[in-house]
Order: structure tokens, then C-alpha cells, then sequence
């Protein structure tokens, strides 16, 4: 019954998004015919399959990887039309109910707006992609172990390293991450986009290489490095820089408090936040890192103090933020859920489209003070 499922679930997709595809076509397909005389369907269709397939092609054969940029940005393309397209047709559909004749010239001049509004919509969404802020958070843990008295993170989350987020934000992150002076440095997963290739051959890892903390760097999976399938190889290269991945590990750092990393959700075999805290001296502080956010409930009745996520990009592109807030108890920001404080960064690179409406880049600067 699950495979019969999946099928179906699979096949209700394709048929959907066909029919999306459908519908932005003929919209375009009208706007050309009608506005410019455009008398080539059999090149209008070839062009826009194309355009629709590239990511999939990119996917098939190492042939096609110049596809996949074209394949991610065409994603985005189609997500606002979706939004644009249908309040262009209300519009033109009023004015003929009106009975205003609508020459070509109309036609023309409503797909020009349309367009228009895409590519500042697009703009928009690259500046706020490639420009990370620093968000600053100052809380305080009941809590005081051993000489250290505060403590002050600097937190990244979901850079998705590799072909678009690529060498010149790794700078950017290593530039702001160091300016920020941090006692601690933590990567809360997805690290990289999928397989370690690029990462490497971009010679990035020297870049993150280049991070500076005294009591270290450390990350954990997310479920990207698990779809990459080449986790033995991902964490070669993080320890070749240093950064420490925590796979259900506890470290004490510092003999103040400690810090705990979980394997992501998609690893079925990972250890509970029970299973993992249990036999620790409760009375130190706890940090602990989570890449998705599911589990905040069973986080703080472990007694963490400070849990740390990524994943859910804030939805990346407005309206999927609104999507993002039902699936999660805290999909971006900062919640503080009896002594638990909790933290979501909507991420530092992106998954798919280099554009992020709605969100932004960002790092988390994290004072703690122990008392």
C-alpha cells in the first residue's frame, strides 16, 4: 500500500505541476501571439520545456550541470508568476466585462508590468541572498560552572555551500564571523549543498579554514549532507579545517558547560535527547545542536538550556513562510520555552533559487551570560 501510495503521490505531482506549467505557458504564449504577432509554437513550446526540465536534465547526466542554475532560478520564476499571472487575467477579464477594447497594445503592456514586477521581485531576492546581517541576541543562563561567567556564539546555520553559494560568500562569512570576535563558533547543519564535490574542488574548505574561535568550531549534519550521500568524505574535509562534527556526541568545553550535537531527523537510528543527555551533570549549562526544529518540547524537558537550529530558511520565498509557521512551533527566531532559550536561523546561504524574499541572510551573534 505505501509503494501504491508514492506512486500516486508522485503522479498527482507530475500531473500538477504540468498543469502549472500549462497555464504559465499559454499565458505567455498569448502575450507573444496576441501583443507581438508571435507565430512559432512548435519553437515557443521546445524553449519552454527546456527551461521547465533543466533541473531535472542537470540531474540526469553530468552532461547537463550547466542545466541546474537555469533549472533553480526557472523555480523561482514560476513561483511568482503563480502569484503575478493570475491578478494580470483578473485585471484584463474586468476591463472586458467593462467592455473596454483591449488592443494589442494592452496586451502588451499588462505582460511588460508583469515582467517588470519579476525582475524586481528577483532583484530583490539576490540582494537579500548574497547580503547577510548579524542578528544579536543577549540572554542569560541560570547556571555558572567553572571560571567562565559568559559566553558569546557565533552561530551559522544552512549555507549550503557549492555551486551558488559558492567561494565569494564563504568569504563574506569567514570576514563577518571573525569581526564578531566569538568565543565559540557552531554550525547547526547543512553545511554544504548535498555532495562534498564542489565544496572542495572550489577549495572552500581553506576559506571556513580561516574561522577563528579559542574554544573551537563545531557543526552538525543536516539532512542535506545525508542526501549528498558522502558523509565519510564531508567530514574528512571538516576535520582536515578543524571544524568538529558532533554525530549524538557530548563534549565538555571549557570545563564551564557542555555542548551536545545531534545526527539529523533523517537518520532514524539517531539518539533521542533523553538518550543522549542521560548520565550528565545537569547542574552545568547545556547547549545543543539540532538542525530541524521538530523536537523543542523534548529538548527542554531534557533540561538544554540553549538549542540551536536551522532548516527551515524562513520559508526562503515569500509566501512559504507562512507554510513554515504552521509545520513548526518556532520557524525563525527566538523562543524562550521555560529555561530553554531557542534559536532558528532562517540560514546563511539557500537551498535551490539564489533569491530569498521574506528572508535573509543571516548570522547569529549569541551573548550568554552564566550566573
Amino acid at each position: 500500500m505505501t509503494s501504491i501510495r508514492r506512486m500516486a503521490q508522485a503522479a498527482f505531482f507530475i500531473i500538477l505541476f504540468n498543469a502549472l506549467l500549462f497555464y504559465i505557458g499559454w499565458n505567455g504564449w498569448e502575450w507573444l501571439n496576441v501583443g507581438f504577432g508571435f507565430k512559432h509554437p512548435i519553437f515557443y513550446t521546445v524553449v519552454l520545456l527546456i527551461l521547465s526540465y533543466s533541473f531535472i536534465l542537470s540531474r540526469v547526466s553530468k552532461f547537463f550541470s550547466a542545466y541546474r542554475t537555469v533549472g533553480y532560478v526557472w523555480f523561482a520564476i514560476i513561483q511568482y508568476c503563480l502569484l503575478l499571472l493570475p491578478l494580470a487575467n483578473i485585471i484584463l477579464l474586468i476591463l472586458k466585462m467593462a467592455s473596454v477594447d483591449l488592443s494589442a497594445s494592452a496586451f502588451r503592456l499588462s505582460g511588460f508590468i508583469v515582467i517588470a514586477l519579476l525582475t524586481i521581485i528577483l532583484l530583490y531576492g539576490l540582494y537579500n541572498a548574497y547580503s547577510p546581517v548579524v542578528r544579536k541576541y543577549e540572554i542569560t543562563v541560570p547556571k555558572k560552572k567553572g571560571k567562565r561567567s559568559s559566553l558569546r556564539i557565533a552561530m551559522a546555520s544552512d549555507m549550503h555551500f557549492g555551486r551558488l553559494s559558492g567561494v565569494s560568500h564563504a568569504k563574506r562569512l569567514k570576514e563577518k564571523i571573525n569581526e564578531l570576535t566569538p568565543d565559540i563558533i557552531l554550525l547547526p547543519g547543512d553545511i554544504i549543498d548535498d555532495e562534498p564535490g564542489p565544496f572542495v574542488e572550489k577549495n572552500m574548505g581553506d576559506i571556513l579554514g580561516q574561522l577563528k574561535a579559542p574554544l573551537g568550531i563545531f557543526g552538525v549534519l543536516g539532512n542535506h549532507e545525508y542526501y549528498g550521500g558522502q558523509i565519510p568524505q564531508f567530514i574528512e574535509e571538516m576535520n582536515r579545517i578543524n571544524i568538529k562534527i558532533l554525530m549524538d556526541e557530548v563534549l565538555t568545553i571549557d570545563e564551564s558547560f557542555y555542548l551536545a550535537g545531534r545526527k539529523d531527523k533523517t537518520d532514524k537510528r539517531r539518539q533521542s535527547f533523553t538518550e543522549l543527555l542521560e548520565g550528565i551533570d545537569e547542574t552545568y549549562p547545556i547547549i545543543a545542536m539540532d538542525h530541524q526544529p521538530f523536537e523543542l518540547k523534548q529538548a527542554q524537558e531534557n533540561s538544554v538550556d540553549v538549542l540551536l537550529s536551522g532548516h527551515t530558511h524562513r520559508g526562503q520565498m515569500a509566501p512559504n513562510h507562512l507554510i513554515t509557521k504552521r509545520m513548526y512551533e518556532l520557524d525563525w527566531g527566538y523562543l524562550q520555552k521555560q529555561q530553554m532559550h531557542a534559536f532558528v536561523s532562517s540560514g546563511y546561504g539557500f537551498w535551490g533559487p539564489p533569491f530569498r524574499i521574506g528572508s535573509r541572510s543571516e548570522i547569529l551573534q549569541i551573548d550568554i551570560k552564566f550566573i
